[in-house]
């Protein structure tokens, strides 16, 4: 299979600088490297090819034999200088130096970025959790809470540089304050932490007594935490600063509340409503009536119970339920009747429940309707 022109491979147009060779390669290697197509079984070959095309285009001197011969000027292989009658010496493609212009391109991320960039020595600190339980109630109304938040704190003897007396670290010797030193592996520039400094890009040459130079200690602290109206269990509340202290100087992290609502005796939540299961008489609920029933905000509210109501019927309060967070209104409270069958009857009672059932054959509408249903199914399984 013939080669394909080296600009078509690079995407470039004949007389493309220097600058547009080497982003147009870029580009490619990136978009090819095999690490990221491990599904397109032709991309191993595809980025040999885009760096065998840089490595004859990035040289003065092949290029502009390519340019003249095409890939004739090179049947005996890239690399070494001119030979008598035209084209170069034979040898394997090196493109060693090629990809080590994309190798940062490609794996800066893993790598701490830009090998040219010095590495701060402060660090951002960690960000903190704190799991915070609150009752039915203080979601209700709103409360505020101290919290006692174990966590690293700035050192106050060295105002968090770690040096003592608060003096300026200096530059780590071994890696020039880059953070990190490299070595060549092949064509592969491998960079590691250095051991030195262990990556700050800086050392102290007297450490700080009181933190061990790390510029930060041990220390808890009482904070106050307003936790608004209307919080559900997963609410996340952050206390910007509040968090572990930087290293040596760096910016604190965050405090992130995570609130947890606990269940309740009386009433249950589901979002911003409440349900609340209201025992009723069994009179009470044949005669109708009216229940007292309780609400969040401590008050009371009077129910009618309709004559006749049976067991999970359902009555409704407007805006008695839960704030919604931030405002948005109210929910609603659902009452859910629970007809109570009397215990521990007296003779008596048992004389006059008797006299009653049989005086209430044609009051139990349901009973009888499902009882009609059962024997038309027994009929039915006998024929």
């Amino acid at each position: 299979m013939a080669k394909r022109d080296f600009y078509e491979v690079l995407g470039v147009a004949r007389g493309a600088s220097a600058d547009e060779l080497k982003k147009a390669y870029r580009q490619k290697a990136k978009e090819l490297h095999p690490d990221r197509n491990s599904s397109n079984p032709n991309a191993e070959a595809q980025f040999k090819e885009v760096n065998e095309a840089y490595e004859v285009l990035k040289d003065a001197d092949k290029k502009a034999a390519y340019d003249r011969f095409g890939h004739a000027a090179f049947e005996g292989g890239m690399g070494g200088g001119p030979r008598p009658g035209g084209g170069f010496n034979g040898g394997n493609p090196d493109f060693a130096s090629a990809f080590s212009d994309v190798f940062e391109d490609l794996f800066g991320d893993f790598m701490g970025g830009r090998g040219g960039q010095a590495r701060s020595r402060a660090q951002r600190g960690s960000d903190l959790r704190y799991n915070l339980r609150v009752t039915l109630e203080e979601a209700f109304k709103g409360v505020q809470k101290s919290i006692n938040v174990p966590a690293s704190t700035a050192c106050e003897v060295c105002r968090g540089t770690g040096a003592e007396g608060g003096a300026e670290p200096t530059t780590c010797p071994t890696c020039s304050g880059m953070g990190k030193v490299r070595a060549q592996q092949g064509f592969f520039t491998v960079e590691r932490t250095c051991p030195t400094c262990q990556g700050m890009g800086q050392t102290i040459k007297n450490p700080c007594r009181a933190c061990s130079g790390q510029g930060r200690i041990e220390k808890e602290r009482t904070l106050s935490v307003n936790i608004p109206a209307g919080v559900e269990t997963g609410t996340r509340i952050r206390l910007a600063g509040e968090g572990e202290a930087g290293l040596r100087g760096g910016p604190s992290g965050d405090l992130y509340i995570f609130i947890e609502v606990k269940d309740h005796a009386i009433f249950q939540r589901d979002g911003v409503h409440l349900f609340c299961r209201v025992p009723v008489s069994m009179i009470t609920a044949a005669l109708g009536g009216e229940v007292e029933v309780p609400t969040i905000d401590g008050g009371r509210s009077r129910v009618k119970v309709p004559a006749g109501a049976q067991s999970g019927k359902q009555m409704r309060l407007r805006s008695k339920g839960m704030p919604a967070l931030r405002g948005g209104g109210v929910g609603d409270m659902v009452i859910e009747m629970a007809v109570e069958t009397p215990v521990n009857l007296t003779s008596r009672q048992r004389e006059l429940l008797h006299e009653f059932e049989k005086l209430s054959e044609e009051n139990n509408p349901e009973g009888k309707t499902f009882f009609s249903k059962v024997k038309g199914f027994w009929d039915g399984m006998k024929s």
